[in-house]
């Protein structure tokens, strides 16, 4: 019995998809590793400029020593008193926190790659309680001059002088956190001496510029906070504890309201151990509220979607061939199908390419226009004919319309993309739901 050519063709074609899946694959490759390069410039950016941002403060540092007549028995049962030293600091947070200010996002060029960086304008104002704790019993203390940290993840984004107000007046800034500064790196302020039981700094405010790159967090220190950020950023992320956020396509604009009830930050600070240097830096440990300004669809993330429904182009596109050559009864080389389905696959290689120089939109529609083209001319002597040409070449078009559908949207990709494929089966099953394919088969033997 001769063998089954329906059959045969059927597998045949189904091996030359199993083969383009290769170059395919190849493709998503270098997709992600521009995305790597991408990163390394991210990287590059931070390095050059000013990392990822994470604030924390104000903290008001007070250094004490604790002097302890200590009681002892010697080897002969004589009572003998010395003297014990010992030193601290208190870390006490702010009783509230307003921190306000406007991120001015813009693109840093790196070789061929842009980054997002902004520069942060912050007004910061705090309330502190001016009462010393008590200390302990039998125990006489003294205090060392006082001062106020601000925390700032990488001290190399902070643009000019900031200007600090204590109680009113101005004060001095200075570069270093003081007994903080083997676990957070900033900035502090001297405040002046204890006297009596009263401390310094019960208001507090700080004017300041600081750079950093795509994402900036902010630590609730105070028992009662208020942190409120504004950017014409129109796709912001945030992270950690939720905002109540508005998102336009001219901005954004979020608040966070975090009491010391539902934060851990405070217990988190108290224990900080200075002589644990390997602990890393305190602001990676904390509880923070952040948001980064991220493009939630930039070219590579497209490029890479795109690059996943390569499969489905040369499967449709096999598909309506394989119908064609049936019922017409014109028969398809194998290689013709190969070639074909290369050009649909370079599609996504000159996507990439394309996008890294210009705008994605026209190197969407130059590398679609190009491969259009190409199978137009291509096919106009497979088919034999330029109308039946320019009939794949429009199924070409819508096919590559809708992918770009898919692409630019960002919360319905699933259901156009479902609903896409329902369509093409429907309209499969729909032209072939009179094809007699026992006759078919039979006459092919």
């Amino acid at each position: 019995m001769k063998p089954n050519r329906l059959m045969v063709r059927f597998l045949t074609v189904g091996a030359l998809v199993l083969l383009l899946l290769v170059p395919l694959a190849l493709i998503r490759g270098v997709v992600q590793e521009r995305q790597q390069y991408r990163e390394e410039a991210v990287t590059r950016a931070a390095q050059t400029g000013a990392a990822a941002q994470t604030f924390v403060g104000p903290l008001r540092v007070v250094p004490w020593t604790d002097t302890r007549r200590v009681e002892s028995v010697d080897a002969n049962g004589n009572i003998q008193h010395r003297s014990e030293r010992s030193s601290g600091y208190l870390l006490q947070t702010p009783r509230s926190l307003d921190l306000t200010g406007e991120l001015a996002p813009h693109a840093l060029r790196v070789g061929l790659y842009r980054v997002g960086v902004y520069e942060w304008h912050g007004k910061l104002r705090a309330t502190f309680d001016t009462a010393l704790p008590s200390a302990p019993a039998d125990t006489k203390r003294e205090y060392s001059a006082p001062y106020l940290v601000f925390g700032v993840s990488d001290v190399r984004g902070l643009v000019g002088t900031p200007a600090l107000r204590v109680d009113g007046q101005p004060f001095p800034l200075m570069a270093g956190t003081g007994a903080l500064g083997t676990r957070l790196t900033g900035m502090r302020a001297l405040l002046p001496a204890v006297t009596g039981d009263h401390l310094a700094g019960a208001e507090v405010g700080l004017d300041f510029v600081l750079k950093g790159t795509q994402t900036l967090a902010v630590a609730p220190v105070a028992d009662d906070n208020r942190v409120q950020l504004t950017s014409p950023w129109p796709h912001p992320k945030f992270e950690g504890y939720s905002p109540r956020s508005e998102v336009r396509a001219d901005g954004f604009t979020a608040l966070w309201e975090i009491s010391s009830l539902a934060s851990n930050v405070q217990t988190q600070l108290r224990s900080v151990r200075l002589d644990d240097d390997g602990a890393g830096n305190v602001a990676g440990t904390v509880d923070t509220a952040g948001v980064s300004l991220i493009d939630p669809v930039d070219v590579y993330t497209k490029a890479d979607r795109a690059s996943k429904y390569g499969i489905l182009f040369v499967v449709l596109t096999f598909l309506g061939f394989a119908l064609f050559e049936l019922i017409k009864r014109l028969p398809i080389h194998p290689m013709q199908y190969l070639l074909v389905g290369l050009a649909l696959a370079l599609f996504f290689l000159l996507l990439l390419s394309l996008s890294e120089h210009i705008p994605f939109l026209p190197a969407y529609g130059v590398a679609a226009s190009a491969c259009i083209g190409l199978q137009l001319v291509y096919l106009s002597g497979v088919l034999g004919s330029w109308l039946r040409a320019a009939a794949f070449a429009t199924l070409l078009t819508v096919l590559y319309g809708a992918l770009y559908g898919l692409l630019v949207s960002e919360d319905n990709a699933l259901l156009m993309g479902s609903l896409l494929l329902f369509g093409v089966l429907a309209a499969v099953m729909g032209l072939t739901r009179k094809v007699d394919w026992y006759g078919l088969s039979a006459s092919l033997r």
